[in-house]
């Protein structure tokens, strides 16, 4: 049995990675390819695919934006496998009502597994059809609206772990490692004390909305710190300071006006 299906994923890379590992399955015909939500609703009405792979973080629709839509427009839904870079702990409630999930990096022999399922998911529903009943996914339609609610707040406000992209790589993060990150003509940078990359959020608020608020400060409208990594407070140009972080580079980051007040409580200056 044939799938046919969908790659949507604003990062080239990550598509070109898992339209290789589908083309080395033999079985699954790679209809077209997106790389925002917008594009998958109009993708996925235009080719009407078995399989969609969907990415959760992506501008305009997110992954379950996405979903949510073509559930409430009553489009015909076909087989969700979100890719996402959550830890598993965060994404195990996808795991219901046909919808897998492949975490970032891809697996191939996970992406096997995710496939098989979702043929033999296509055959329980080919087969409920011929019978006249109704699909079995689509008796579950409010509950998975309601878990697509939770789980756009849920992943981010319990997830330790922050997506970097460094050279070709995705590496995960433990937010308490970040030194701090900084935003210049829309590119988000990060950087650890060993690593520096880039992050998916567009914005830096974007960015707290994923970290904890009781460690990280928006010091600046260009950065945000994490507090246990500020090494030094330098007095600065009348009344003003500066930040000096424990990176390699040993980084100074600008305090605003508008923060030096929370700078001083926060450190009883």
């Amino acid at each position: 049995m044939s799938i046919t299906a969908l790659i949507i994923d604003d990062e080239e890379l990550a598509r070109e990675e898992l339209k290789y590992l589908l083309d080395t399955t033999g079985s699954v015909e790679v209809l077209a390819q997106g790389t925002n939500g917008i594009e998958a609703v109009e993708l996925i009405r235009e080719y009407q695919p078995d399989l969609v792979f969907l990415d959760v973080q992506m501008p305009g629709l997110d992954g379950f934006a996405v979903l949510k839509q073509l559930l409430e427009h009553h489009d015909r839904l076909p087989q969700i496998i979100f890719a996402t870079a959550f830890d598993q702990y965060a994404v195990r409630a996808f795991d219901v009502n046909a919808i897998d999930y492949l975490l970032k990096p891809f697996d191939k022999a996970r992406v096997g597994q995710a496939i098989e399922r979702a043929r033999l998911r296509l055959q329980e529903l080919a087969q409920a059809e011929g019978e006249s009943a109704p699909p079995s996914g689509d008796l579950k339609i409010d509950a998975l609206i309601r878990l697509i609610e939770q789980q756009q707040i849920l992943p981010r406000h319990h997830s330790g772990k922050i997506v970097l992209q460094a050279q070709s790589r995705l590496l995960l993060i433990d937010q308490r490692d970040i030194c701090f990150a900084s935003i210049d003509e829309g590119i988000i940078s990060v950087v650890t004390p060993t690593i520096e990359g880039q992050s998916k959020c567009r914005t830096l608020e974007e960015l707290l909305e994923l970290l904890d608020p009781n460690l990280f400060w928006r010091a600046h409208r260009s950065y945000v710190v994490n507090i246990n990594h500020i090494k030094e407070v330098v007095p600065w140009f009348k009344s003003s300071y500066q930040l000096r972080m424990d990176d390699k580079k040993q980084t100074e980051i600008p305090v605003s006006r508008a923060q030096t007040k929370r700078l001083r409580e926060l450190f009883k200056l």
